[in-house]
């Protein structure tokens, strides 16, 4: 491992080689290994979306916390630590608010979107993939349930690819949220806000474009103009990958139901919710999942890719 110039981070050997040569980085997060997946799936699905980005001409950095310092791309030994069950009480989920105190205890964390985002930035990585967004939360109005992904994308300066935000938030709020704090939504040859698991919300994106060449020539742009933030890139689930809206709005207004009365809050609803709808769908939202985890790391990378061009030729 070589350390960074910011005490706190560790990059691995290959990602440290891309970085001294200048090549294009995508960074990936680690909650959805710790929380978000069950074991092998988890493991084998964080290797695969490796080497997709491998395959497209960019190079990975899962991002997590081990032993209080962030490690910038992670061995295999370091994924199947991360991902394996019986180490998931002692691997948290770490947003803005819990990374110092994580660090500074000298302790392991599995990073979300908010964390990633600023792991990223401390890296000088551009690009991040993910699922999906977190964003607010059904019933915010009673509980002012809004994940810190979207105050992140609010001032952080890296590009998220995702499959929208996740099918258990209200997608509606999220967006006007988004909205409010200048974060543009950019849908990936769709002009409708995907919904994780499905391909179409109801909702329209800010803008649509086309091409990998395109979504980076608009990112280049909006940071040169020094407007500050992330932007979300929204790319559908593949369509032979991708659910039925009515049977998932079915399944997780029944989830929600048993989260009520559970008393579950904070950050352990999106995993008790993701875990009740894979259940409630004998395992077909996994799959998807899966799917359009795949499908953002090919366009993840794509964007890095050219977005490393587009950097080039404006010098």
């Amino acid at each position: 491992m070589t350390q960074g110039h910011v005490p706190w981070l560790i990059f691995s050997d290959e990602v440290a080689a891309a970085r001294a040569a200048g090549k294009p980085i995508v960074a990936l997060e680690s909650t959805i290994i710790a929380h978000g997946m069950p074991y092998p799936t988890n493991v084998r699905t964080a290797r695969e979306v490796e080497d997709i980005i491998r395959r497209e001409g960019a190079v990975p950095a899962t991002i997590a916390i081990i032993g209080g310092r962030i490690r910038v791309g992670l061995s295999e030994e370091e994924l199947e630590f991360l991902g394996r069950p019986e180490h998931r009480a002692d691997i948290p989920k770490v947003s803005r608010r819990d990374l110092a105190y994580v660090l500074a205890q000298g302790c392991n964390g599995a990073t979300t979107v908010a964390a990633t985002m600023i792991c990223a930035r401390l890296a000088g990585i551009q690009v991040f993939v993910t699922g999906g967004i977190g964003g607010v939360h059904r019933g915010a109005e009673r509980t002012m349930d809004i994940s810190a992904d979207l105050t992140e994308l609010a001032q952080t300066d890296v590009a998220v690819v995702c499959a929208g935000a996740k099918a258990i938030l209200d997608l509606g709020l999220t967006l006007e949220y988004l909205e409010t704090h200048g974060v543009p939504v950019v849908g990936y040859r769709t002009s409708e806000f995907p919904a994780f698991y499905c391909r179409r919300s109801g909702f329209a994106t800010n803008f649509s474009l086309n091409t990998p060449e395109e979504l980076a020539l608009f990112v280049h742009t909006k940071w040169g103009l020094g407007l500050r933030g992330g932007v979300v890139i929204a790319n559908p689930v593949p369509e032979a990958d991708a659910m039925d809206p009515e049977e998932v709005e079915s399944v997780i207004a029944r989830a929600l139901e048993e989260a009520e009365a559970r008393d579950i809050r904070g950050k352990d609803v999106t995993p008790f919710l993701l875990d009740r709808v894979k259940a409630l769908t004998g395992g077909r939202s996994l799959e998807t999942n899966v799917a359009l985890v795949k499908n953002n790391a090919k366009l993840g990378a794509q964007l890095a890719v050219a977005l490393a061009a587009a950097s080039r030729e404006s010098v």
